[in-house]
């Protein structure tokens, strides 16, 4: 989202993270702006039995954790390296004044959360249909619109089952017998194991 060479300059510093490790944690103070230079971030609660609902896969090039810097308030959820993943972090106080200094960037914010919210309104209406075949849906058509998550050669989604179970909410066993029935129905295909849409 932001330049890297402007980040730099204003003192952020990269980190390095190893698969499976917490980057900040659900409840925890913010201190820091997170840019994803490379890996693959998953921003996920986890409910009373330990079942862990997926809200994004961060991808290169992204941010990520930015509610506290808007709003104050503690981390809303956490975020896991879900692969070795590279970051430059800069003290929130910068990124704040470099936001106010740079009000397109802030637009930019804006229209990032915005679309972030958007993609949480779509999601619920479908999740609240308890119709996995339409929550399943939603979500490959909006990370295909989005062109997130999806090869950027092909149509492939690049999610396991396990992870599109995390991000609806359904069981992994929903989420393989409903794939089976929309490839059937031709609403997607799935090719040696891989889904496409």
């Amino acid at each position: 989202m932001v330049d890297t060479d402007i980040l730099l300059a204003l003192g952020a510093a990269y980190k390095q993270v190893q698969a499976g490790e917490y980057i900040f944690r659900e409840g925890s103070v913010a201190s820091f702006y997170h840019q994803l230079v490379s890996g693959r971030v998953r921003w996920s609660n986890f409910d009373e039995s330990g079942k862990e609902f997926i809200h994004n896969l961060i991808e290169g090039g992204e941010s990520f954790g930015e509610l506290p810097i808007f709003d104050g308030e503690p981390y809303a959820a956490n975020a896991v390296a879900d692969e070795d993943c590279v970051m430059l972090r800069l003290h929130i106080p910068v990124f704040k004044q470099l936001l106010t200094e740079q009000p397109e960037l802030h637009f930019e914010f804006s229209r990032l959360l915005a679309q972030r919210l958007r993609f949480k309104f779509v999601l619920s209406k479908e999740l609240g249909s308890h119709n996995p075949e339409s929550s399943i849906l939603a979500l490959l058509k909006h990370l295909k619109a989005r062109r997130k998550n999806v090869c950027s050669d092909c149509t492939r989604i690049n999610l396991t089952r396990q992870q599109i179970a995390n991000m609806t909410g359904l069981r992994v066993e929903t989420v393989i017998r409903t794939m089976r029935n929309l490839h059937d129905k031709g609403k997607l295909q799935i090719e040696k194991g891989k889904v496409y849409c």
